[in-house]
């Protein structure tokens, strides 16, 4: 079966887009990728075209194979799911057609949504009985928790970065002071060595 990769970095389409839409070929996969940190809540919608003797299925899974939502033969529904750990998460939609169909491709639609725009803040508010302002309100503060996070997350990463920048700069001075001492040694071994030869031939005194 042909697999067709989609690796969005940066959040292009994951984050602050409507959906996406594309042809799936017959007996064919195609993934979308997203790397996402921990306690992260993803909430997806999905469309198919279906086709008479076709069917597709969706799975979303991690880097190490754990499945976190999957359905076979689906036509219009949602999935959530709840990262637990910083990792790369996949949600793949998989092609299956009868041999004895011809096949034909099949529009498929996803809209996925991550973090704050996942959450059903309609539900939040009647469940809390919470008036519109402040329903507002408490959807202002968890978009800015999410912004002090990224914000903690970058600084991070920055850290990361500057050490690792430092131990190899660290690594390069050195690895430069051993390989001048090493040539200065073998410069000094080679003239010792030569003056003995020369001295041994008497073509020096």
């Amino acid at each position: 079966m042909e697999v067709q990769y989609l690796v969005l970095f940066l959040s292009i389409f994951w984050h602050g887009c409507n959906a996406l839409m594309w042809n799936l070929a017959p007996n064919t996969q195609k993934c979308l990728k997203e790397e996402l940190h921990a306690n992260v809540l993803v909430a997806g919608e999905y469309e198919i075209v279906q086709v008479q003797g076709q069917r597709i299925d969706y799975i979303v899974r991690d880097s190490k194979g754990h499945i976190l939502a999957q359905k076979d033969n689906i036509n219009k529904g949602k999935f959530t799911f709840v990262t637990e750990t910083y990792d790369t998460f996949e949600v793949c939609f998989i092609s299956k057609v009868p041999p004895e169909y011809r096949g034909v491709g099949q529009d498929v639609t996803l809209d996925i949504k991550v973090g704050i725009e996942a959450k059903n803040y309609e539900g939040i508010g009647e469940a809390a009985k919470l008036k519109p302002m402040e329903l507002e309100l408490k959807r202002l503060e968890d978009l800015s928790e999410a912004i002090v996070q990224d914000f903690t997350i970058m600084r991070k990463r920055e850290e990361e970065m500057r050490d690792t920048n430092e131990s190899t700069n660290n690594r390069v001075l050195y690895f430069s002071i051993f390989s001048m001492a090493c040539l200065l040694s073998l410069a000094t071994w080679q003239v010792l060595y030569l003056r003995r030869y020369f001295k041994a031939k008497k073509l020096i005194e």
